[in-house]
């Protein structure tokens, strides 16, 4: 790069030339290849060359000053350049001269940034001074990111694995749907598409905290922890100028529907044009993979991890309240709600602000829900404050504690009063998962976030039940309630009476796949001497993934026998015919059954979320997965009519970012059973790194996606 004369020297007074920045060796020792070809971008703590070139008169270093100067907003540091082959002092910054680094109208000097310095676009200048005169030259700028490879950076990671997955990986997966049928999205993080570090670094300058003080912005964005808390802000567009615009209900029409997108560049990229406005729309797993993108693009290593059943806390007693009809229908009368799955982030970092036993992971979730110190974000969140029960520790622990662990307590009303209750100490958080290293396959978090806890089943009438629930009713068939619950018990369940026990548990068998029949299986078991005359209701709903369900789309009542000791075996199917009029492409089906003792007048809950599989959409690149940059490939893809009907007005449509320009469709008037459509596509990547190429499948029975699908490709 030209070296510019910041003070007023003519070209012919001019003594220095050039300022190459080494941006290729510079960028291959500080791992950050493919980040930007316009910017030299380099992590913290480590020295990166910068090579100085001179007019016809060189430096002379025993007569003159040479001196390099960062600066940042108001902030700004001055280097004297010294002959030296020491190791560069982690507090300062420091600029050397190592032997054999001078030529005749060349120096090189090699600079670092203290491990602890903000993470931003700083300018370099150069300045050379004798007894008689000075000039100065703005050399340039360059992005200073942290450093997990550095044992001194509070975000260092010891392993190479990791940080080569954490940090340096541009592809992940997402798990969704329910932890006994979840499905696998892969998602292109993109970090090394053009422009995607200009628009993270942006996100920094934008934020209400830069532009309310962009001094005191600048020195904190040493600290990982901040730079999380800042970024999880600015994912979200509920306070800001953010990124995303959340929607979970409603139409996607004047936006993209948050299950199309399959890659932060395309948002990243489109924020950036949009000068501020958000992208619509978003939902958590999209808000958490954007996030993922922004958080390893400044070094901070990141994964995208689900939690299957998480519960939202809504009136912030960690403890989930669920209503049921004395049917099984779900009553939306509580404040409290569970998603199937919820998506976050997990950071990893040491944090300045608490002790050195929550360093590590912590949970870091863009999605707005609730506000934190006045602003839509939560955490840095320590997993071990998790574990541990450390509700104290910042930030948002004991919201994100009762998203994986809090207790549900289920019941069953009738007539404005409840006449059944269990409490669930295992549905919330059943399962947490990320991607493994170096695999596709879901690494179980579970344990690192929760302690083992035993069940509890406790019923109205039980004599053991601690929790005491006072009710009234304002207005007939409306609930309003004060609860007050005593500590959780984690130890047995208390002993069965023997006129009022019975376990029930709701199975689901198979795979459950759009176009068959669900089955189900009901299992009473009566553990006393007295034969039992029961009622087994069952109801089915279909629900988002984040939402209350609707009215029951299917009903079962019968009236049983049950014999003493005997296990009581219930088979149900519910056939297609039922749900295809009300299933939308990534519902949910949630089952409940009730079984009541019509004698003791006892009522018995069991229930479980399921959601169907979808007939797979074939994606295949010829040549395989890995191909070449700016070179044509053809990929096909097709999907066959598995369903026992035709289907009407089918519609197979292709994207990819970075890929393909825009979508390709291809359209059948009527698909007929077991008939396929087709449609070849040529790609071709004009970067390098992780694509992914989505395909969906629609026809005019169904408002929605029938099936979709995300491929992988590799660009070399």
């Amino acid at each position: 790069m030209e070296a510019t004369p910041q003070t007023g020297q003519t070209r012919g007074q001019r003594r220095l030339k050039l300022v190459n920045f080494e941006i290729q060796e510079n960028h291959i020792s500080h791992e950050t290849q493919g980040l930007s070809d316009k910017y030299l971008v380099v992590r913290r703590g480590k020295p990166f060359k910068v090579t100085l070139l001179f007019y016809g008169r060189m430096w002379n270093p025993n007569t003159e000053c040479l001196a390099l100067q960062v600066l940042l907003g108001e902030m700004s540091a001055k280097m004297l350049v010294h002959f030296s082959d020491k190791l560069s002092d982690r507090h300062s910054w420091s600029a050397r001269i190592y032997p054999g680094n001078i030529g005749r109208r060349v120096v090189t000097v090699h600079v670092c940034a203290p491990v602890l310095s903000s993470v931003a676009q700083y300018q370099l200048l150069v300045h050379i001074s004798s007894a008689h005169e000075q000039s100065s030259y703005v050399a340039g700028m360059f992005v200073l990111l942290c450093n997990p490879w550095h044992k001194d950076d509070p975000v260092y990671m010891p392993l190479d694995a990791q940080r080569q997955e954490y940090v340096k990986n541009d592809y992940g997966m997402i798990y969704m749907g329910t932890d006994i049928n979840f499905s696998k999205q892969p998602w292109s993080f993109s970090q090394y598409e053009p422009g995607v570090l200009e628009a993270c670094l942006q996100l920094l300058q934008v934020s209400p905290q830069h532009l309310s003080n962009n001094h005191k912005d600048y020195v904190r964005r040493a600290d990982p922890a901040y730079l999380s808390r800042i970024i999880c802000a600015m994912v979200n567009s509920s306070d800001d100028m953010g990124v995303l615009e959340g929607r979970w209900k409603g139409s996607y029409k004047n936006g993209v529907n948050p299950t199309e997108w399959s890659g932060s560049a395309d948002i990243l990229l489109r924020w950036m044009a949009s000068k501020g406005n958000p992208v619509r729309y978003g939902q958590c797993w999209v808000f958490a993979s954007v996030l993922c993108t922004v958080m390893r693009v400044l070094g901070i290593p990141s994964r995208v991890v689900t939690v299957f059943n998480a519960a939202h806390d809504g009136d912030g007693n960690l403890i989930t309240e669920e209503f049921y009809s004395s049917t099984g229908q779900r009553l939306g009368i509580s404040k409290d709600s569970i998603w199937n799955f919820h998506v976050w982030v997990e950071c990893w970092m040491r944090r300045s602000d608490i002790s050195a036993e929550f360093d590590g992971w912590q949970v870091v979730d863009p999605t707005p829900q609730e506000m934190s110190a006045g602003i839509y974000r939560c955490g840095p969140c320590p997993v071990v404050a998790i574990q541990r029960r450390s509700l104290d520790i910042p930030y948002d622990t004991a919201f994100i504690y009762a998203s994986v662990d809090s207790d549900i307590v289920r019941m069953i009303v009738q007539s404005g009063k409840v006449v059944g209750k269990k409490v669930d100490t295992q549905w919330v958080g059943r399962s947490i998962f990320t991607k493994s290293i170096g695999s596709d396959v879901p690494e179980d978090l579970t344990e690192s976030y929760k302690r083992q806890k035993k069940e509890q089943l406790y019923r109205v009438g039980d004599s053991g039940f601690a929790d005491q629930c006072m009710r009234s009713f304002s207005e007939p068939g409306k609930l309003t309630y004060t609860a007050v619950y005593s500590s959780r018990s984690v130890g047995p369940r208390p002993p069965k009476q023997d006129a009022s026990s019975l376990d029930v548990t709701l199975t689901i068998d198979g795979e459950p796949t759009i176009g068959k029949s669900i089955n189900l299986t009901v299992t009473v078991t009566n553990p006393t001497n007295s034969a039992r005359l029961l009622r087994e209701h069952l109801s089915a709903q279909i629900k988002k993934f984040n939402s209350s369900p609707d009215k029951s789309f299917w009903t079962s009542h019968q009236d049983v026998c049950i014999q003493p000791f005997e296990d009581l075996i219930r088979h149900h199917s519910i056939p297609p015919s039922k749900y295809e009029a009300f299933l939308a492409g990534d519902d949910i089906v949630k089952v409940a059954v009730v079984i009541k003792d019509l004698k003791t007048k006892e009522r018995v809950l069991a229930i479980q979320d399921l959601n169907l599989s979808s007939p797979k959409i074939n994606i295949q690149v010829e040549g395989g997965d890995r191909i070449q940059m700016k070179k044509e490939c053809i990929a096909i893809v097709s999907f066959t009519n598995q369903l026992n009907k035709p289907l009407g007005n089918a519609v197979l449509t292709v994207e990819g970012y970075g890929l393909l320009q825009g979508k390709h469709e291809a359209r059948l008037t009527v698909l007929q059973p077991d008939e396929k459509i087709e449609k070849k596509v040529t790609i071709i990547a004009s970067t390098l790194g992780t694509k992914v190429l989505s395909a969906s499948f629609s026809h005019c029975s169904s408002s929605s996606v029938l099936s979709r699908c995300f491929h992988k490709v590799t660009v070399t």
